[in-house]
């Protein structure tokens, strides 16, 4: 995990981040709404050398760039560790890839890295 302003993250500065793609139903197509950006206060979560996650600043809203349940998992497992770590303060994500995260597929992920459903999204403490 970094910070997106961090000279170790590549994306936005000497790679241009990846196009995110959503199914539609009707077949892929590029993703609109929210952007990832080099942004005080945003982080990266990188799993193998690959961007996995962007966490807008203040944690409640996310954006992936795989659908892998895998990665996302490990992504989901770097941000709990961060958290319980103390890197990071409690969490309360309420928006992933545009839609509520209680309809995301990032749920799985969080959920089983220790975050607890909220009326509002999902949270985690330290």
């Amino acid at each position: 995990m970094l910070a997106t302003t961090d000279p170790a993250n590549p994306y936005g500065a000497a790679l241009p981040w990846p196009e995110r793609v959503v199914d539609s139903g009707d077949g892929a197509a590029p993703a609109t709404g929210h952007r990832a950006g080099r942004k005080a206060g945003a982080l990266v979560v990188q799993v193998g050398g690959d961007l996995v996650l962007y966490v807008e600043r203040g944690g409640r809203t996310l954006l992936s760039f795989t659908d892998d349940a895998d990665t996302l998992a490990a992504a989901g497992k770097a941000l709990a560790d961060a958290v319980h770590s103390g890197a990071l303060g409690a969490m309360s994500v309420e928006r992933a890839d545009g839609e509520a995260v209680h309809s995301s597929p990032l749920r799985d992920a969080l959920t089983a890295a220790g975050f607890r459903a909220t009326p509002r999204g999902l949270r985690l403490r330290g």
